[in-house]
């Protein structure tokens, strides 16, 4: 298999794996918020909210850095395997005292305590998952990684089902995190003992003098994650002080939704990433071209979700989580507006990355974290979850607007009219037909006819042809002809 043949087949199964853990996140999340109710459900959010909050203290960067300097020296992975290995068990009983200070402090149900020690535990796990998972992809190993989240994604669905069969309530829900987390952890330790002998044959002791210098690497990657991280969590947590765990409930069964939605740019912009990161060194004219393709289709794809989830927020929020949920369709109604910013920041972020301008997305991520704090702190005691929604949508804003600007005035200008213009045109007229439709058809059968519409739309308009899909296309497949 040549070089450009294992990336095409790494990146093929990781998306594979991607797609699937999502999807089956997006189900155990549903069950379990319409088992729990919203207040327990806003516990459980809570604590997955915190200690993944506390997850990236207990990595700082050390993931993406073992990556990097194991990827270009194969003979230092044993040395970092057992050097990193140790710095996460010190990270993690640091976090875990830090935990333990805060729940404290705060004054925590007994039962949100108990929850948030599960989690935490379960978290502990996935710092050591996601440090094999990064050794498997320093030797391009991706099936291995692959396998193993899929492998925690099914125990984690079929634990909480079995919770929900025998009542076991929000710890016990927890509890499958944990199990899940675990067993995955155990198996993948095992494939990287048996998989990978050249770990254990380069195998280091403790270096103190590696240990100072390897966090000083990877602190820069740690801080772009912690930024992300905040940025992300913060208001769960923020709501959870301020407000309660059945806020919490309300805002996350609506956020939720929108955080599974960001599974289609991820999976549309890493399949096209390599290819604009090859051309951005060998052919910038096609770069330009892909980029303003994909730049219309997410937008496309989005201004329909976008539409179709704010009249039929009602709709959406009672068939996947019960009519108990219903103080969230007001929560969807606000957050939905980011899902066309948030589309396009995906796209913005990437593409920074593969013309060599990662700081520039770390320094928006920062920006990002540090107005979505402050803006928390000022709208959630008086509005509730709905501000802590309205925070989300002017966060993202922000992001859209400093990456674009960056883009715009030093790599490329988007064509307003038929990349911006016509799509919005398309997505209004689609959005009437929408509205009437709703008033005498299933929203299931107006989502259908209206996408039919909007698609037949976008082709009138030019939006979309078939030219985009087979320039696109070629530029993706023809990666598997080169021989490197």
């Amino acid at each position: 298999m040549n070089t450009v043949q294992k990336v095409t087949k790494n990146a093929g199964v990781l998306l594979l794996a991607k797609v699937i853990s999502r999807v089956l996140a997006f189900f155990y999340i549903m069950y379990a918020a319409r088992y729990l109710g919203a207040e327990r459900f806003g516990v459980l959010s809570f604590a997955l909210a915190f200690t993944g909050i506390s997850g990236v203290l207990m990595d700082l960067g050390l993931d993406q850095l073992t990556i990097r300097e194991v990827a270009r020296n194969q003979s230092l992975a044993g040395m970092y395997v057992t050097n990193v290995t140790l710095m996460k068990v010190a990270l993690v009983i640091a976090t875990f005292g830090v935990i333990a200070i805060v729940v404290h402090v705060f004054h925590y149900p007994r039962q949100t305590v108990l929850v948030v020690c599960v989690m935490a535990l379960y978290m502990g796990f996935e710092v050591f998952n996601r440090f094999f998972y990064a050794v498997f992809q320093a030797f391009e190993r991706m099936e291995y990684a692959s396998l193993g989240q899929v492998l925690e994604g099914l125990i984690i669905f079929w634990g909480i089902l079995l919770a929900i069969r025998n009542d076991l309530g929000v710890l016990g829900i927890a509890g499958m995190f944990l199990a899940g987390g675990g067993i995955a952890l155990a198996v993948i330790f095992m494939i990287l003992r048996w998989k990978f002998p050249e770990v254990k044959k380069s195998a280091g002791k403790a270096d103190w003098d590696f240990w100072a210098s390897t966090l000083r690497k990877a602190l820069p990657f740690g801080l772009s994650a912690i930024f992300v991280t905040v940025y992300f969590w913060v208001d769960t947590v923020m709501l959870s002080l301020m407000k309660g765990s059945e806020m919490v409930g309300w805002y996350n069964a609506a956020y939720r939704l929108i955080f599974g939605l960001m599974l289609i740019p991820s999976v549309f912009v890493a399949a096209i990433f390599p290819v604009m990161s090859r051309h951005y060194k060998t052919a910038k004219a096609l770069l330009r071209i892909e980029y303003e393709i994909v730049f219309r289709y997410l937008f496309a794809a989005a201004l329909f979700i976008f539409a179709f989830g704010l009249l039929f927020a009602k709709e959406i929020i009672t068939v996947i989580y019960g009519v108990a949920y219903l103080p969230s369709v007001i929560a969807l109604e606000v957050l939905i507006w980011v899902i066309p910013i948030i589309f396009m920041t995906f796209l913005f972020g990437n593409f920074l990355a593969a013309v060599d301008r990662q700081k520039v997305v770390t320094m928006v991520a920062g920006a990002n974290a540090g107005l979505n704090v402050i803006l928390n702190l000022l709208l959630i005691p008086k509005y509730g979850y709905i501000g802590a929604s309205v925070a989300t949508v002017l966060t993202e804003t922000l992001g859209l607007i400093l990456m674009g600007v960056y883009i715009t005035r030093h790599f490329l200008v988007i064509p307003v009219i038929r990349d911006v213009a016509k799509p919005l045109c398309c997505i209004a007229l689609t959005a009437v037909a929408l509205f009437f439709m709703r008033q005498w058809a299933h929203w299931v059968t107006a989502g259908v006819v209206g996408l039919l519409a909007y698609m037949l739309l976008l082709f009138a308009f030019q939006v979309i042809s078939r030219g985009d899909l087979k320039l696109v296309k070629k530029e993706i497949l023809g990666m598997s002809g080169t021989v490197v």
